[in-house]
């Protein structure tokens, strides 16, 4: 079995659409909406806006480690290189933990969503609509194992559809309700002294899950051409394309919706918003435009889980099964597999919760939290890396040196403040599952009787 990916696969055209399906516009609305709205209220659309900004900056961040050193395991390789290989495994831990968790916000969506379409009926039953999810799960599973180039052509074509549908609700909304909003959105409400410390924290969380995903170009570069620009660039484009659709659709929520609709409409808020706009069956298209989203980050998420694995397995740190690749699919087919029967498990232990939307707001939650602890690890290794040398030009300090910083410093705050609010279950697994990385870590290691340099 061969350790090297297939190269150039994927063009700038496609880590743009990657990038955008990492973040899934759709889903994210739909899956995160409600909880953003009633931790924050009127203020759901600045707490974007301000997240998004504090992205960008770890964005940057990984846009100038990947000229550096273009790299399957993105932040894990990055901080290792630069903070050392114990601190190194556990940024690539936590997206390997996340994504994980991932597999159970996404795939019920995704089968609540298509059972929509089928029978209402059955999209209200928790044990169908998991049914419905690992089904989902099995088959994007075969797509992705197959080879990320037929992978990135799919998921171009889907991000176009679903921007597209996103626009139009956004256009109606405007021209159907503009005069007539039932939340009136003022210049206060985009104001950061509107917020409290914890206020701001908990959206920042929450925001961060909506944004949480863009990095799979990055984990994607060995596989890219133009290795060291592309990917970069597809994130920063990807990034600026989100911010806009996100902040939009929060705002079109907001005047479309009351807030007892709001709070009715659980994961199918895009859907809710629709069927205000257009007739049946028109309105459905948000649900097409929501199982689109959700596959492109099933999809995006296996991708970044299985390249984290490949990447942390090649160097020797885990199991050296996880770093070989298919002999004619050329992708890391025992990770990917992995990936999904993880997804299964969990599917099926979500069952045991009272309902969707508990495992969902769950999940949000912890996963909010992990991503901030690597974000923040790979914009402070960006910033101590090009420390000296960022001080030539002034877009160079702000965007290796300032903008990484204080983004890695808001989010660790907002991390701590948001465990702080959370219930006890919540918190042991966003933080219990982070240090279960030291088992593996430790074995590989006593097995190979090396001791992981520092």
């Amino acid at each position: 079995m061969s350790v090297e990916l297939k190269k150039d696969s994927l063009g700038l055209v496609h880590s743009i659409a990657i990038g955008i399906a990492g973040s899934a516009p759709t889903f994210s609305i739909s899956a995160t909406m409600v909880t953003l709205i009633g931790a924050v209220g009127i203020l759901a659309p600045a707490s974007l806006v301000y997240c998004g900004l504090l992205v960008l900056g770890i964005v940057f961040a990984y846009m100038h480690l990947n000229t550096h050193s273009p790299h399957a395991g993105a932040s894990y390789a990055w901080v290792s290189e630069i903070f050392g290989k114990k601190l190194g495994f556990f940024a690539g831990w936590a997206v390997i933990v996340s994504s994980a968790i991932f597999m159970v916000s996404a795939t019920l969506p995704a089968g609540s969503a298509t059972l929509l379409l089928i029978s209402p009926k059955l999209a209200e039953s928790q044990i169908a609509v998991t049914a419905c999810a690992i089904a989902w799960l099995l088959v994007i599973t075969m797509v992705v194992v197959k080879g990320v180039k037929l992978t990135g052509r799919v998921q171009t074509i889907m991000t176009v559809v679903e921007l597209v549908i996103l626009f139009i609700i956004a256009m109606a909304a405007i021209i159907e309700f503009g005069p007539k909003a039932l939340h009136t959105l003022t210049w206060h409400e985009f104001s950061p002294f509107a917020f409290t410390p914890t206020s701001f924290a908990n959206g920042a969380i929450i925001a961060l899950f909506f944004f949480w995903g863009w990095d799979v170009s990055l984990n994607l570069a060995e596989e890219t051409s133009n290795t060291k620009r592309s990917p970069g660039l597809g994130a920063v484009a990807a990034m600026i394309a989100i911010m806009a659709a996100f902040t939009a659709f929060a705002a079109v929520t907001l005047t479309v919706l009351s807030d007892d609709e709001i709070t009715r409409s659980s994961t199918n808020i895009v859907f809710d918003v629709a069927n205000k706009l257009f007739p049946a069956p028109w309105s459905y298209l948000a649900v097409l435009a929501l199982m689109l989203s959700t596959i492109g980050n099933l999809e995006t998420s296996m991708l970044q889980f299985s390249r984290t694995m490949f990447a942390q397995s090649r160097d020797g740190i885990l199991h050296k099964r996880w770093s070989t690749v298919h002999a004619t699919w050329l992708t890391p087919h025992w990770a990917t597999f992995l990936i999904a029967a993880i997804g299964m498990i969990l599917l099926i232990s979500s069952l045991t919760s009272e309902n969707i939307s508990t495992v969902m707001k769950a999940s949000v939650n912890i996963i909010g939290v992990q991503a901030a602890y690597y974000y923040g690890l790979a914009g402070m290794a960006c910033a101590w890396h090009f420390r000296k040398s960022c001080l030539k030009t002034v877009f160079n300090a702000v965007t290796m040196l300032i903008l990484p910083v204080i983004s890695a410093l808001a989010f660790w705050w907002a991390a701590v403040l948001s465990v702080m609010t959370f219930d006890w279950i919540t918190t042991t697994v966003a933080i219990g599952t982070m240090l279960l990385g030291a088992i593996p870590l430790i074995r590989q290691n006593n097995k190979a009787g090396l001791t992981v340099p520092g």
